[in-house]
């Protein structure tokens, strides 16, 4: 089997020209009515508009036909990574994005605080996205639980968000999520799939029931869901792999963390808005050649099945573009995580529209950035991991493959 990344790698040339990658997290969307506008194209962007009389477009598959990817998953490919090959559990890259001193053999859990009834089933995945503060006082009150033998950390994120981190040997990561994706149902056991993967689930089980006890009192979030129980599996370095100095812009900590993953250099800031965040990456423009920008609440208002308000975070990104044309990439790339339709509030498997705006590009006929659009356009369908390497060769840093 090919080692794709090492032979990207041995093509790779540093020339100092610079990419910026734009991340809309869950930009692809659907019509709520048969024949009508995506969220994508029913937004006012006449900047991307624009963009596209010197782009190529197309839609891009994340992981493969009928698969929902996550987020960890579909950065992943976008990176450049197979994501089939390097599976990344989620509590992983949220222990990174809080700059937590993970160790190798950690087990890592992202959890949500989450709302249950009476009969205990889950009425509030999200526990009503109680504010951060709130999250920290809870946090408080769960860092109460020991167990012998293992040492435990919990840590807020965002929002409803925390980590757990279990620190202790012998222990595994294999284990299904108890989040079951649905309410109206209790969570789901959790259970090891091998012998040391089933110590981790036993100390889960013992720490969860005491969690449950200790957040009754406190609703909405009177208990949380255990996610992404994973640990670090070393991964191949970006800087190095490209030969490109690189840099990541995001809010929320599961960004920061899957871009510390794979070695990116995480710019600290206090941005919040797309237009704060460009004018983060103007500031520093001149030390990286790699910009990887994430824009969250496309991604979240998806989740909350709220289309008009996805349809804004899409135009204040619009607005905001021209801080980012103005330094003039060689490249620039528009596209999504995956997929997160407010028409199905969750993550979907549709294909992912794709801007690839550069002088190197085959230009097309299309006057407006949109899922229909790029049916047709002459970037063709592709795949995530395939977008990268695109984006190399348009800023001609990759050389010639074989004699």
């Amino acid at each position: 089997m090919i080692d794709r990344l090492k032979l990207i790698n041995e093509m790779a040339v540093d020339n100092g020209s610079k990419i910026i990658l734009l991340v809309m997290d869950g930009l692809g969307g659907l019509p709520l009515e048969p024949g009508g506008p995506t969220e994508l194209e029913a937004a006012l962007t006449p900047n991307m508009d624009a963009l596209t009389s010197r782009s190529s477009l197309g839609l891009s598959e994340v992981v493969a036909p009928a698969f929902s990817p996550g987020s960890g998953p579909g950065h992943l490919a976008l990176f450049g990574y197979d994501p089939l090959e390097y599976v990344i559990g989620r509590g992983v890259l949220e222990a990174l994005g809080i700059n937590f001193p993970l160790q190798k053999h950690d087990i890592a859990i992202r959890a949500n605080f989450c709302t249950l009834d009476e009969k205990g089933n889950i009425t509030d995945r999200r526990a009503g996205r109680i504010p951060t503060p709130e999250c920290a006082r809870r946090v408080e009150i769960l860092r109460q639980i020991k167990i012998p033998g293992v040492e435990i950390f919990v840590e807020p994120v965002k929002e409803y968000r925390f980590v757990l981190v279990l620190r202790g040997e012998g222990l595994g990561a294999t284990i299904p999520d108890n989040d079951p994706q649905l309410t109206g149902v209790p969570a789901l056991p959790i259970k090891g799939e091998d012998a040391a993967s089933e110590k981790t689930a036993a100390i889960l089980r013992e720490w969860w029931a005491e969690a449950n006890k200790l957040l009754a009192g406190y609703p909405p979030a009177n208990s949380c869901l255990l996610r992404g129980i994973s640990n670090d599996p070393g991964m191949p370095r970006f800087p190095e792999v490209f030969k490109i100095r690189s840099a990541a812009v995001a809010v929320y900590p599961m960004y920061k963390g899957v871009s510390r993953l794979v070695g990116m250099h995480l710019i600290e800031h206090n941005a919040e808005t797309p237009a704060e965040e460009f004018e983060v990456v103007k500031q520093h423009w001149n030390e990286y050649d790699f910009f990887f920008i994430h824009i969250k609440k496309t991604d979240s208002y998806g989740e909350d099945g709220k289309f008009d308000e996805r349809v804004h975070v899409i135009e204040s990104v619009d607005e905001a573009l021209p801080v980012l044309l103005n330094l003039k990439p060689s490249v620039l790339v528009i596209t999504g995580d995956h997929s997160t339709p407010a028409k199905l509030s969750r993550h979907s498997w549709h294909k992912l529209p794709v801007l690839l705006a550069s002088d190197t590009a085959r230009f097309g006929k299309a006057t407006k950035f949109g899922e229909t659009s790029c049916v047709t356009g002459t970037l063709g369908p592709i795949h995530h991991m395939d977008i990268l390497p695109l984006a190399l060769a348009h800023s001609l840093r990759l050389g010639k493959y074989g004699a």
